[in-house]
């Protein structure tokens, strides 16, 4: 029996067919003609787009200024010839450029080498962050890096940053099993740069990032800071939440003789009433800027207060200090030495006797209670091996009313000694600075005994004078650069240099007396007696030389 062919209605597929092709032959045709047109609107809405967020960013008392600045330049260049048309023109030109087709190239995978050296670094993973029971390892030998590895970045065919992925079972808690994962990833990273480590232990993840080396090109200079705020060199800028303006010699990045002047991520040392950690020791082998460190505390203290110099050293290296307005002693020897610090004890003593009393009788603190005092104290160990040889008393001892209650009296401490000697250390001395400075090439561990947490970062390849870290209080471990701040009468220390530090030296003067309180009137309570430094200093001395 023969079939019947089909309706007409049942065979009209290849007719649909050919239609869409047609209408979509027609659309990719309209889209190539109106091409011009539609980028231009595309143009448009995205300067429409900029302009209403430029309008929200900007204050309100600056709207009206530049709305009518907006207006008188479209009045003139309407009153120019053909300007509306070259206007208009420029309009359209400038929005067919913005709305010309952006099209995100995808990021290109790693190259060959790139490649290799993260399948190298996922293998070597393998051992400590496997385990034999896991039916699914993350970490295996016939694995790919690319379930490990969420996200990397290199530069100049190094590794510049790394975001991995671990097992849940890896003990993150532990510190020995830590230490071990970033000393690998050190090793095979690279070795002479510095790498941050931050652990996630929430998620499971660890991020590897390089970091630059701290810059050396900043030297002594007026900081702006607060009255209490001294600033003890640079760090990182994502470690700190604020940026200072400092200035860097022409030839580094200024134009002709002129400093150029950039933004800086400073560790600031807060002191006075209100601080947790008002005191400070800095810990260093020789040549690593301990010293320098103290000079630019003192630079920075005589701003705003009094400064008593003690160098154990007797090398002369605060010198430059003598005999300036602010500075009330500079010694180094161990007579003068003790009998300075003797009248600091005093005078903290008479502080907190003053300013108990203001309290009490609901008075403001009288203003020689209110400037700052800073006893700047550099290698005391010296003095007292010093002091146990001529069976004298150790001078560290006189230390203690400073430190224990300087900070009610608004008087700072700052201590610097040698790492060598810190087992001569007063125990006062140890339990009561809180701000903590070490500087030099130092191993992991040796950074965490005198700071008393671990660092962040791997050990740096090359440390320069001044380079180390910080902890203030119970805050994060801090990468840190002093600011250069050589003695200015040391000829070997870059000429600019040394200008700088004498450009911040108060000029010559007689220098600044404690004023004295007035004369007790009678039926009155009587005031405490103001101790002169002076005279202490000659009693002291008469009384030891018998």
């Amino acid at each position: 029996m023969a079939r019947r062919p089909l309706p007409s209605i049942l065979s009209t597929r290849p007719a649909l067919v050919r239609g869409r092709d047609l209408a979509r032959t027609a659309a990719d045709g309209a889209g190539d003609v109106l091409h011009p047109v539609i980028t231009i609107a595309r143009g448009m809405r995205r300067q429409a787009s900029w302009a209403g967020g430029w309008w929200g960013r900007t204050p309100k008392d600056r709207r009206g200024p530049a709305l009518l600045l907006a207006v008188a330049a479209v009045v003139i260049v309407a009153m120019m010839p053909y300007g509306p048309i070259l206007g208009i023109a420029a309009l359209v030109a400038s929005a067919a450029w913005m709305g010309r087709d952006r099209a995100a190239t995808a990021p290109a995978g790693p190259t060959e080498a790139e490649g290799v050296r993260l399948q190298s670094l996922y293998e070597a993973l393998v051992p400590y962050l496997s385990d034999a029971g896991d039916p699914a390892p993350l970490y295996a030998h016939d694995g790919g890096w690319d379930r490990a590895f969420s996200s990397y970045e290199f530069q100049d065919g190094r590794l510049m940053r790394l975001h991995l992925r671990y097992p849940a079972y890896f003990t993150d808690g532990e510190a020995d099993s830590r230490a071990r994962v970033e000393q690998l990833l050190h090793a095979k990273a690279g070795r002479g740069r510095e790498y941050r480590f931050d652990w996630n232990e929430e998620e499971n993840h660890l991020t590897l990032t390089t970091l630059p080396p701290l810059p050396t090109d900043i030297v002594a200079q007026r900081f702006v800071t607060s009255p209490g705020e001294t600033v003890l060199g640079f760090t990182d800028t994502d470690t700190v939440q604020r940026t200072l303006p400092v200035a860097v010699p022409a030839g580094e990045e200024g134009d002709g003789d002129q400093p150029a002047t950039r933004d800086a991520p400073p560790v600031v040392w807060r002191t006075g009433a209100r601080s947790t950690e008002p005191h400070l020791l800095a810990l260093g082998q020789p040549g690593t800027g301990t010293t320098s460190l103290l000079r630019s505390i003192a630079l920075q203290a005589l701003v705003h207060g009094d400064v008593v110099v003690v160098d154990g050293s007797g090398t002369g290296e605060y010198a430059c200090l003598a005999g300036r307005p602010g500075v009330l002693a500079v010694e180094d020897g161990l007579l003068g030495a003790s009998a300075t610090l003797e009248w600091a004890a005093h005078e903290t003593e008479r502080r907190l006797i003053a300013v108990n009393r203001a309290r009490q009788a609901g008075n403001p603190v009288a203003e020689d209670v209110r400037r700052p005092l800073w006893i700047v104290v550099d290698r005391p160990t010296a003095l007292t091996q010093l002091a146990l040889a001529e069976g004298r008393p150790d001078p560290q001892a006189l230390l203690d009313v400073p430190l224990r209650h300087g900070r009610t009296a608004n008087v700072a401490v700052a201590v610097a000694d040698q790492l060598d000697a810190t087992e001569a250390l007063a125990p006062v001395v140890i339990s009561q600075t809180r701000a903590r400075v070490v500087l030099g090439p130092l191993a992991p561990e040796h950074v965490q005994a005198v700071l008393g947490a671990p660092q962040r970062t791997t050990p740096a390849g090359d440390v320069p004078p001044g380079r180390g870290y910080a902890r203030l209080g119970t805050g994060p471990v801090l990468r840190l650069q002093v600011p250069a701040t050589p003695d200015p009468f040391d000829e070997e220390a870059p000429a600019a240099h040394r200008s700088a530090v004498l450009a911040l030296l108060p000029s010559d003067g007689a220098p600044l007396s404690t004023p004295t309180p007035p004369e007790p009137e009678r039926n009155s309570t009587p005031e405490t007696v103001t101790l002169r430094k002076d005279a202490v200093v000659r009693t002291v001395a008469d009384l030891e030389l018998g």
